[in-house]
């Protein structure tokens, strides 16, 4: 019986008090808050190269389009696509510059699924679409750390325009004024760069035909943007166009600071809900913005191929110097 009752006190003397599971608790509870956002960083970090990775491999992949073809992929196409405004057929959708870089991104059997992409007059993405050949979205389109929409065939890469005017219908003056510099070696641009004529082109991509080749970037390949992340969330355009659609525009003007916010929530016709014009989704003027969900700012690869990010708190001659390509002031990146 003594034995007995040993071992029972010994278990009671043992066992865990409410007040000492309770600090227990309390001490798990706060190393998990401590390492959180030790584990919330390194995620990013690892989202950001991968995302970096994305930006190399489009990179390598315009330099190799460039050697097979002697220029760059055109920004978004539809044929015919001039000469002059008049003779664009735009129901003759060809595609945006992520379509012709499919080749180049071991994606050569979707790419040739698309019927009829030299045939004018012909709508080549909605052919595609008809087939059930699209939407499809290969993961180096998305950047790991934007989950937005991820089963929608969005792409957060966009290629560079410099400072190249945008239209703005909504009436809300914003960055107009950065697409004119004179002094800055550049002056004022065809508006969403709608021109096959290149001298109306600051960047190195156009909207719709036009053909650049690296001897047109006369700063300097190391000193030039090419292509950049962008939000599908905060721009109208790419929210109900498909990458692979030249409505959307996968395109972005440097006039606009990187990662200047816009209204996601805010759908509504320039922003009449509540973001205003300045802030809307509808305003190209805002909205054709380079931007992402990194912390501080945004991946960029240079037309040399180099990959970098840039501050969000870039200097903003130098953010426009970095994207025109010809105002003979090179620059060197931050």
């Amino acid at each position: 019986m003594l034995r007995v009752k040993q071992f029972s006190r010994l278990k009671r003397e043992r066992a865990f008090t409410l007040i000492e599971l309770l600090v227990v608790i309390a001490i798990i509870a706060i190393l998990v808050g401590l390492l959180l956002p030790a584990v919330q960083k390194v995620r990013e970090a690892a989202n950001r190269m991968k995302c970096q990775n994305n930006l190399k491999q489009f990179g390598l992949a315009c330099h190799n389009y460039h050697d097979t073809f002697n220029f760059l992929p055109i920004g978004s196409l539809c044929i015919p696509n001039g000469p002059g405004w008049g003779n664009m057929d735009w129901n003759a959708n060809k595609g945006t510059w992520l379509v012709y870089t499919l080749p180049f991104m071991e994606q050569d059997n979707l790419f040739k699924q698309i019927p009829n992409l030299d045939l004018p007059h012909f709508d080549s993405i909605g052919a595609a679409e008809q087939a059930r050949v699209l939407p499809q979205t290969p993961p180096f389109l998305r950047c790991p750390s934007d989950t937005w929409d991820s089963s929608k065939p969005y792409s957060n890469y966009v290629a560079s325009l410099g400072p190249q005017c945008v239209d703005n219908k909504c009436g809300a003056p914003a960055f107009r004024a950065y697409c004119t510099q004179p002094t800055w070696g550049y002056t004022t641009s065809a508006d969403d760069a709608d021109q096959d004529d290149i001298s109306q082109c600051r960047g190195m991509f156009g909207r719709n035909g036009t053909k650049f080749r690296f001897a047109d970037d006369t700063d300097g390949l190391a000193n030039t943007l090419l292509i950049g992340e962008g939000l599908p969330a905060e721009n109208a355009h790419m929210i109900y166009y498909p990458w692979y659609s030249l409505y959307g525009c996968q395109l972005a003007t440097t006039i606009i600071p990187i990662n200047y916010p816009i209204d996601e929530q805010d759908m509504s016709w320039c922003g009449a809900s509540r973001a205003g014009p300045a802030h809307s989704m509808f305003n190209n003027e805002v909205s054709w913005g380079f931007r992402s969900r990194h912390s501080g700012g945004a991946n960029f690869v240079f037309v040399d191929g180099s990959v970098h990010f840039l501050a969000q708190t870039i200097d903003h001659k130098t953010f426009q110097l970095l994207g025109c390509r010809h105002d003979g002031q090179p620059v060197s990146v931050p």
